[in-house]
């Protein structure tokens, strides 16, 4: 990990305090948040920094090449200064994504914190590997999280990811008790973590523990230390969505593929499509208020105007 150091009495400091490496104001879908305030926009912000190491990571410029410099890049920005950008900007949410927010934590919680006092939602796109009580002290800051559980293999979390299932499964579990609102990524990587029986593991964790947890499954780009392998199969992503599905996820949808269809969300008691979406942009919105569905009067999982 690149974003902190040590002084003298062993004491760790953030490097990545107010270096503001990325801010970009980007659709929810992009996120992916697929069912916290569909068409809205987050104000997306990041600092330098992972605290995995990935061979496959798709943003590995911006969350591990700093392990190769000298010094953390970024443009100075104290934390008001970011929640006025978002607000000039004209977000809904400020969202600490790109890159792994647990490295920027002192920074991103203070962020958060006056973001909530402006009357912005708040949400996290994470690998969710984090202790539990800086989790904790987060959570009555956050609205909404996309955690990406990159398999279900102790071996693959350990040896090539260098952190822990357990306690990503342990995060997800408690963002879900706390009541923020939980969307899961798991990028389908060839002969890592594309197998049925992985995907048919990751995809009844979901399930037992909420049926109404959407669960994107993204393809594979080659990058970094993985940049000679092939991309993953179409098909592979059309097994998982399958497995997903079979498994009693009420949503599931399909990463880095243009489908309207795929990517569009249905309610799933009528089978009604009440959100379509071309690629990032919502195109049609049915669901009344408080995300009813139009036709069968059921209440879809997620948040909503």
């Amino acid at each position: 990990m690149c974003a902190v150091r040590a002084n003298v009495e062993g004491k760790l400091y953030s490097l990545s305090w107010g270096n503001l490496a990325a801010a970009h104001l980007d659709p929810m879908e992009k996120k992916p948040l697929y069912h916290f305030y569909p068409g809205s926009r987050a104000f997306s912000v990041a600092t330098e920094g992972c605290n995995l190491s990935c061979p496959f990571c798709q943003n590995s410029d911006l969350s591990v090449g700093c392990r190769e410099k000298t010094v953390i890049s970024g443009q100075k920005r104290e934390p008001k200064q970011v929640v006025e950008m978002a607000l000039d900007a004209g977000a809904s949410t400020l969202c600490f994504t790109y890159s792994e927010p647990t490295v920027f934590y002192e920074y991103m919680l203070e962020m958060a914190r006056i973001a909530k006092e402006r009357g912005l939602k708040t949400a996290i796109v994470s690998n969710g590997y984090i202790n539990p009580k800086p989790l904790e002290q987060l959570i009555p800051w956050l609205d909404a999280a996309n955690i990406d559980l990159k398999a279900f293999s102790l071996d693959t979390y350990r040896k090539v990811l260098k952190g822990s299932l357990q306690q990503v499964q342990d995060n997800i579990l408690a963002l879900w008790e706390e009541r923020v609102w939980l969307e899961v990524t798991t990028l389908v990587v060839p002969d890592l973590n594309d197998s049925p029986e992985e995907l048919e593991l990751i995809a009844r964790f979901l399930e037992q523990t909420d049926p109404d947890i959407p669960w994107h499954v993204s393809r594979f780009h080659p990058a970094w230390r993985m940049s000679q392998g092939p991309p993953t199969p179409v098909q592979s992503i059309e097994t998982a969505l399958h497995i997903g599905r079979q498994a009693g996820l009420r949503y599931v949808y399909p990463g880095n593929l243009r489908t309207s269809e795929e990517d569009s969300t249905q309610c799933p008691h009528c089978g009604e499509r009440v959100i379509t979406r071309d690629g990032f942009f919502v195109t049609e919105y049915k669901l009344r208020p408080g995300g009813i569905c139009p036709s069968c009067g059921v209440r879809l999982g997620g948040r909503f105007e």
